[in-house]
């Protein structure tokens, strides 16, 4: 008898990294491996997705002062200038640290777009997140929310749509009046809600004498948080040497008690007597400036005082991002 020749499956064509379309999780991968798509190029790509930038706002103008904005001012505004020029019908783009019913972002009636930056991101790129919102709200139907999504892996950043020149301006605000065009003739509804989000605010002002450093007043005694741009190590080493020099307060009654690490940036925070306003810690703050800038171009190694005071520093760090 004649042998029977093995029969052959002709094969599917492949296709390079940037002609594979996205598919469903369990579907065949259409690169043609046979395999399903979440388990060849669609790990890739979640993979994309989900990888943590642990700087997002990194190369924006006013980088301290989003971190600042993202986790630690209740309520405040800021214009955003785009590179290309806005799309007809939207006169303006507004970031807003937090919306109503913690919408991703609005566009209001007279076709404006706020854009929410305290909300929950489905990616781990803050940036990427924000920007897709920011390109569906300028496309919205005016007088609409927009929902959250999981922005695709390959789309355009923050960097990348907003004007690298443009200046990044926060006013702080008392109170989210800035949600309604006219919040004296609000809805019983929205008067209501207005209502409870300003009682939950912190009172919070930026100062005006140095970059992205907050008061803020509590119950219990009043704070400053300073978002800087130094690398971590360099800038505890130097407010080590400060601290142990006792060099490293705002005046009398004040303290430094710790920092917060924040989207890749380091917040020193200062305790404050109550009596002390923005205002009181202008200068103090300016000249403390002007003490750390000697401190960071200082290279000597540590002494045993200052190793033993960043040990205490480091120990009351917070992450919070």
């Amino acid at each position: 008898m004649a042998k029977k020749r093995p029969q052959t499956k002709a094969k599917r064509p492949q296709l390079t990294d940037g002609e594979v379309p996205v598919v469903g999780a369990r579907e065949p991968c259409p690169c043609g491996s046979g395999r399903r798509y979440k388990a060849c190029h669609g790990r890739a790509a979640a993979h994309a997705v989900t990888e943590l930038v642990q700087r997002p706002f990194e190369g924006l103008p006013g980088e301290c002062d989003w971190v600042a904005l993202r986790e630690l001012v209740p309520a405040a505004t800021v214009e955003l200038p785009l590179k290309d020029a806005l799309p007809e019908g939207v006169p303006s783009v507004t970031l807003a640290t937090v919306l109503p019913m913690a919408w991703p972002a609005l566009r209001r009636e007279d076709g404006s777009v706020l854009l929410g930056l305290q909300n929950d991101t489905a990616s781990g790129d803050i940036s990427r997140d924000l920007a897709d919102t920011l390109q569906r709200a300028l496309t919205a139907t005016p007088g609409t929310p927009v929902q959250a999504r999981r922005a695709p892996a390959e789309s355009p950043r923050l960097q990348d749509l907003l004007d690298p020149e443009g200046e990044f301006a926060p006013v702080v605000h008392s109170g989210f009046e800035f949600w309604v065009p006219d919040a004296e003739n609000a809805s019983p509804e929205v008067a209501a809600s207005l209502e409870r989000a300003n009682e939950a605010a912190i009172p919070t002002e930026r100062l005006t004498g140095v970059d992205a450093a907050y008061w803020c007043r509590t119950p219990e005694k009043n704070h400053l948080r300073w978002v800087m741009p130094y690398p971590e190590e360099q800038l505890l080493d130097a407010l080590a040497r400060l601290h142990a020099a006792g060099r490293s307060g705002l005046g009398e009654g004040t303290r430094l008690v710790g920092s917060f690490r924040a989207h890749g940036l380091t917040v020193p925070v200062w305790d404050l007597p109550g009596s002390v306003t923005a205002d009181d810690v202008e200068k103090p703050a300016a000249e403390f400036g002007e003490r750390l800038a000697v401190a960071l171009a200082t290279e000597a190694p540590l002494t045993v005082e200052e190793r033993r005071a960043r040990g205490g520093l480091t120990n009351r760090q917070v992450t919070l991002s």
